[in-house]
């Protein structure tokens, strides 16, 4: 059997190592075990703000960031390699190499399948920097010894073979062609690679298409083996472990793998390709089948570490935000645009700041281009307020603390600073945020923000360039030298997930309008909190044809009270470290909160005023108006949201004006070309309070506290329109099958389904929850094994089962992405692996499996606060307690094969599918041969 050249090149190592310890004299033996354990242990380095690092012998840097509070462990390992360090005819390769890396090495020769029995959370990322791979799983030491030893073996045992190159490359190519879908993306693209002349930051990380298609296995193989070694790579474990075993563990995992010679072909130079000064005005023009112009406008500014950047970032926000920001003020105001951003690519070199506007079809494009460069450039004149700067950094501060006190979160982002020189840079960014001036913001403003420094959708010639010289990267190492950080956050509880032990902390209750209500207390790293308040109201016959009057109204809360206007309150919740998300409908409205113990009651208090005080600025209206018809034409032209929206009125044909119709796209543009603001306002008026709803708040807070607020805001607020619940209903339709043609988009979206009458008390259920899994909610299903793994013919591939727990009302489906020339493939490989599970369906082993990974990922799920807080909404609009998920957990644990395959067969039937495909059909098929 001939060995491939990463086979021979382990062969070889672990051969070698033998000899050298066998030709050893018998003292040199004795003294070799002790000599060779203190080699491997770590050395420490820089703790700062509970965050300790240490470097192996070989290299390998590993930070250990412990929080008890959470209930789940994250390891991430980050190697510093991405599309910045490929060469010609490589491109793609840092990512294509990442999902080579899930098919398997040879301790752990089926990822997926492990991922999946371990309950985990996980993915891999490729950016221009740094390629990551993390996994969240619940804790304990048994699970991290698996992910450890995961991680160490992919590391340089990972086998990037040409059979699994042959498979994934397809699927790749489809996450490609999904991005060629979204022409605002594809205008960025053109945009930065219009602006970057010989940097890699101008090319897309996904690569080229013909480089996925054409590149060979050595040369994948030959980029693994450079980059995927100890001295390229920082590991991080964040959450709950104990730190002396976690240190004990890596040293034991990693600690053999040898630090690799750097020299010839295997020496990793740095990046020194810069670009030049900019000297002109660059444009660029994109042409393609859409339904909403774009603008983009970039400038080179300096990389994340240096000490311009942080200033360049609340640059941004003072353009970008909204209301406030001066291009929403100056376009989205007068109508000249719907919706306006900006932002900055955090990379290790000079990276780019990005201004973009959104205008209507029925707008003009060269106007809001005009204005938006206007706006720019009098920044010279028009220097930044200290009113905006403030406002920038408080929202800047807000979601660096958010980010701070979630250890995942944070052990996630180290990566992505690590990338850009050091880890440390999180923390010398925000002190560096706290201490901009106006004069600061000014300054770069002033330094990049010159015509000659931008890249536009146009040319203009000038007589006198005046050029930018961007800096590059300082020394790292002496910013970061003796930096110590801010005090540690607080630290959190060890609390267990499981539903006995969150009933009996559980506290329930009803407020004197109805309202219920349910409170978890307990200890949160940085004190953090999540609530949810669910408004429910109504009948069939009141809410009858009021579905945009309802979508509007809550989308005007958080625009104005009649105290404060939209950006006083955005300005008050930021500086209460505070998100508030408000979402609604012709049947409820809910408003979640993120926040801190500090801050909970104070921001209850203006959730209140939001939601019982709403000003309905017929501005702020006509505003929204615009950025509602805005998202609807974007979306008319999109495989995915024609296929899922053609596919619910045919399964699900409500008569128009009930509140569950789904409307067709001419009819959304109709129905919001008319919407009035007096029918907002008088839907508001007369369903919306709290006499009929639940909150539920998870945290570190006082119980008591938040009830009196609770008490204070919702207690007295009640409506006297009448509340019944609008059941859901199961419509007969037979086998349908409806292909949509979108011209000139690269990717294709595939779902088929059914429903069934079915309550989540029926018996058959647990079963049906299991066989989801099985067939397409897992990582390692049946529809991603064949359509994914197999075929290569799809990114993304899966399935979905839900039953109503007070209607006799389920659904099962099945979606996947994939190319349009594929659609053969897709609907026959679909359909076989849907007949295979009703004729043949599962084995013991299968089923086994299934169970542990379902379980483990369901209490990783009651794991996360925002989650939870959900949950304990839903149960007390339900009448129930968590008892109810340790009932349905324990039935899934009891399942035998034949009871979950006779419950298939009972319920899933693919000759009764609806079936919704939309892509450019018509094009793939005149291309085939």
């Amino acid at each position: 059997m001939a060995l491939s050249p990463l086979f021979r090149l382990t062969l070889f190592s672990a051969l070698a190592s033998t000899v050298l310890v066998a030709t050893l004299p018998a003292q040199q033996k004795a003294q070799a075990k002790p000599a060779a354990a203190a080699a491997s242990r770590a050395v420490k380095g820089a703790s700062v703000e509970g965050i300790t690092e240490y470097t192996l012998a070989n290299g390998l840097r590993v930070l250990l960031f412990p929080d008890p509070s959470k209930a789940t462990t994250t390891v991430n390992i980050t190697y510093f390699v991405g599309s910045r360090h490929e060469a010609y005819g490589e491109t793609g390769m840092a990512h294509l190499l990442e999902h080579l890396l899930f098919k398997g090495s040879t301790r752990h020769p089926k990822v997926w399948q492990e991922l999946t029995d371990k309950g985990a959370n996980p993915n891999g990322t490729t950016w221009t920097d740094r390629t990551n791979y993390f996994e969240t799983f619940p804790a304990s030491d048994a699970n991290l010894d698996w992910a450890l030893d995961l991680e160490a073996d992919r590391m340089v045992h990972s086998f990037v073979a040409q059979k699994d190159l042959t498979s994934e490359m397809t699927v790749v190519r489809n996450e490609f062609e999904m991005g060629e879908n979204d022409p605002s993306s594809i205008l960025e693209e053109r945009v930065l690679s219009t602006a970057y002349l010989w940097h890699n930051y101008g090319k897309s990380t996904i690569g080229a298409r013909s480089d996925l298609e054409h590149v060979p296995i050595e040369r994948l193989q030959a980029f693994y083996r450079k980059y995927y070694q100890p001295d390229n790579a920082m590991l991080v474990v964040a959450g709950r472990f104990d730190p002396d075993k976690a240190l004990r563990l890596v040293e034991r995992k990693f600690s053999a793998i040898p630090r690799p010679k750097r020299d010839g072909q295997n020496r990793i130079w740095p990046t020194y390709t810069r670009d030049p000064a900019q000297d002109g005005e660059r444009s660029v023009t994109l042409r393609r089948v859409g339904d909403v112009p774009t603008l983009a406008v970039s400038y080179h500014v300096p990389p994340a570490s240096h000490a311009d950047y942080s200033a360049v970032r609340l640059l941004t926000d003072i353009l970008g935000s909204a209301p406030a920001g001066r291009l929403h003020k100056a376009l989205v105001e007068p109508g000249l645009a719907a919706a306006v951003s900006a932002s900055t690519y955090a990379f290790k070199e000079p990276t780019v700041l990005i201004a973009r506007a959104t205008v209507r079809a029925t707008g003009s494009l060269e106007q809001a281009e005009r204005v938006m460069l206007a706006t720019i450039d009098s920044m010279a004149a028009k220097p930044p307020t200290t009113e905006e700067v403030e406002r920038a950094r408080a929202t800047r501060l807000k979601n660096i603390e958010l980010l701070l006190a979630e250890s995942d979160r944070v052990g996630l982002n180290l990566s992505e600073w690590a990338a850009m020189g050091d880890w440390r840079l999180i923390f010398i960014d925000r002190d560096r945020t706290r201490k901009v001036t106006p004069a600061d913001v000014q300054r770069v403003a002033l330094t990049y923000l010159k015509p000659d420094n931008r890249t536009v959708g146009r040319f203009i010639p000038t007589p006198k360039p005046d050029r930018v010289s961007v800096p590059d990267a300082p020394d790292i190492a002496a910013l970061v030298k003796d930096y110590r950080g801010d005090t540690t956050l607080a630290m959190g509880e060890m609390f267990d997930p499981s539903p006995q032990n969150i009933d009996s902390r559980t506290v329930h209750g009803t407020l004197p309008s109805g309202l219920k209500t349910a409170y978890l207390a307990k200890k949160t790293r940085g004190q953090t909190v999540s609530a949810t308040l669910q408004l429910r109201y109504g009948t069939l016959a009141t809410v009858q044809g009021k579905g945009v009057a309802a979508d509007m109204a809550a989308d005007m809360l958080l625009r104005g009270t009649t105290t404060r206007t939209r950006q006083q309150i955005k300005d008050e919740f930021d500086r209460l470290k505070t998100q508030v998300r408000i979402s609604g409908g012709p049947l409820n409205l809910t408003a979640s909160v993120q926040t801190t113990r500090p801050n909970l009651v104070r921001a209850l208090r203006l959730l209140g005023e939001v939601l019982r005080q709403p000003a309905f600025d017929e501005k702020e209206f006509d505003q929204l108006r615009q950025q509602s018809l805005a998202a609807i034409e974007e979306q008319r032209s999109d495989p995915t949201q024609l296929a899922l929206r053609t596919f619910r009125r045919t399964q699900s044909p409500y008569p128009k004006g009930h509140p569950r119709y789904t409307p067709s796209f001419e009819e959304d543009v109709a129905d919001y070309t008319g919407a009035r603001l007096a029918e907002a306002r008088a839907f508001h008026a007369e369903f919306v309070s709290a006499s009929h709803g639940e909150f539920a708040v998870v945290g570190d807070f006082d119980p008591k506290e938040v009830d009196e607020a609770a008490r204070e805001q919702f207690g007295t607020w009640t409506s006297k329109a009448a509340f019944e619940r609008v059941p859901e209903q199961v419509f007969p339709t037979s086998a349908t099958s409806i292909a949509l043609e979108t011209p000139d988009k690269a990717n294709a979206f595939y779902i088929a389904g059914q429903s069934f009458e079915m309550k989540d008390s029926d018996p058959d259920y647990p079963a049906l929850v299991m066989a989801d899994f099985l067939i397409g909610g897992g990582m390692q299903s049946r529809l991603i094994e064949r359509l994914r793994q197999k075929d290569g013919l799809s990114y993304y591939a899966g399935s979905q089962f839900g039953a109503g727990a007070l209607d006799p009302a389920a659904r099962f489906l099945g979606l996947a992405i994939f190319a349009p020339e594929n659609l053969p493939k897709l609907e026959a490989g679909f359909r076989e692996e849907l007949d295979r599970v009703v004729t043949q369906g599962f084995s013991a082993d299968e089923l086994q499996k299934g169970k542990d990974g379902l379980l483990q990922g369901r209490q990783l799920q009651r794991a996360e606060d925002q989650a939870l807080v959900s949950d304990l909404a839903q149960n007390a609009f339900l009448g129930r307690t968590l008892k109810w998920d340790a009932e349905l957990e324990a039935k899934i644990r009891a399942l035998t094969p034949t009871e979950l395959n006779g419950a298939v067969r009972r319920h899933i039937d693919p000759e009764k599918f609806v079936v919704v495909k939309a892509g450019d059909f018509k094009k793939n098929t005149s291309q085939q041969p």
